[in-house]
């Protein structure tokens, strides 16, 4: 299967929060429940800031700019779809930009350690730019540090 990745229609955007909360459900089993409100793709207008698999979309990637460098804000397959590399495919198009930053659980398998696996590192805190800094303390006063969090960076590598 070729995992075609793209930026969405404008109409295709607000089917996307379905495919976050299907994803986020997947913390359920470990114990990880996310406050209310709303999906973090349901505050996107750009779809510029999106990239998607599948037609209709069944995974995404969210990317924004932190510090000056590429950041992924969220990265989400519909579980139905999960283990075909898809994420591995969104990741790519994403790093393929330039130098990654992303906070994610340390602790959840398809977090932290599934990052590790495609070439990102645990950032310490005194790597952290302002903007990161700012980031982090952000996600603590939602209440998404539910459980242990890193920021973590995968640079480009040269030639690519």
């Amino acid at each position: 299967m070729v995992n075609v990745i793209r930026h969405p229609t404008p109409a295709e955007l607000p089917g996307l929060a379905a495919i976050e909360l299907a994803a986020d459900a997947q913390f359920a089993r470990l114990g990880i429940v996310f406050p209310p409100g709303t999906t973090m793709i349901e505050e996107v207008s750009d779809p510029g800031r999106v990239y998607v698999t599948g037609r209709p979309p069944v995974g995404f990637a969210l990317v924004g700019s932190v510090d000056g460098h590429v950041h992924l804000d969220q990265l989400a397959v519909h579980p139905v779809h999960e283990r075909k590399g898809l994420g591995t495919a969104l990741l790519e198009a994403v790093c393929a930009l330039g130098h990654v930053t992303l906070t994610t659980f340390r602790d959840v398998p398809w977090n932290a350690p599934w990052y590790a696996r495609r070439g990102f590192h645990v950032l310490d805190s005194a790597e952290w730019g302002p903007e990161l800094e700012a980031l982090v303390a952000h996600e603590r006063e939602l209440g998404i540090e539910v459980a242990p969090r890193v920021v973590m960076r995968r640079l480009r590598s040269v030639g690519t």
